[in-house]
C-alpha cells in the first residue's frame, strides 16, 4: 500500500513537472502591423496583422486578433479551443480593407488564451498633401 502512494506521487510530480515545463516555454501572442505610410484622400488600404504565437493547440492558443483605428475597433477575430475554431497555425496573418479619408493611426493587439498579449503594434497612416 505504501508503494501504491509513493509510486503515485512521483507520477503525479512527474506530470505537474511535465504541465510546468511546457508552460516555461510558452509565450504571448504577439503582433506585426502592416499598412501604407501615406496614402490620397479616399483609398482603400489592405491592414495586415500577423500574429505570432508559440502554439495553438487545445489548451494553449491565441484567443483573439483584433484591429482599432484612432481607438474604434473595425475587426475582431476569436477563436476557440476546438480545432475548427484554432488559428491554423504558430504563425498567421488577419487582414481588412480600410478607406482612410483622413490621418489615422492604427493599433493591432492578440491575446494568448493563457499568457495574455505581448504588446500593441501601432501604424500611423498619413493623407498625402
Amino acid at each position: 500500500m505504501k508503494k501504491l502512494r509513493i509510486e503515485l506521487l512521483v507520477a503525479v510530480f512527474i506530470f505537474i513537472s511535465c504541465i510546468s515545463s511546457d508552460a516555461a516555454f510558452a509565450n504571448q501572442s504577439s503582433v506585426l502591423l502592416e499598412a501604407p505610410n501615406s496614402v490620397e484622400r479616399g483609398t482603400e488600404i489592405t491592414i495586415k496583422v500577423h500574429v505570432t504565437h508559440s502554439a495553438n493547440n487545445y489548451f494553449h492558443y491565441t484567443k483573439w486578433v483584433s484591429i482599432k483605428v484612432n481607438g474604434e475597433e473595425i475587426a475582431r477575430w476569436n477563436y476557440g479551443k476546438y480545432k475548427y475554431k484554432r488559428p491554423k497555425a504558430k504563425n498567421f496573418t488577419e487582414e481588412i480593407k480600410y478607406i482612410v479619408t483622413d490621418d489615422v493611426i492604427i493599433e493591432a493587439d492578440a491575446s494568448c488564451n493563457i499568457h495574455g498579449s505581448k504588446k500593441k503594434a501601432i501604424k500611423k497612416v498619413f493623407i498625402k498633401n
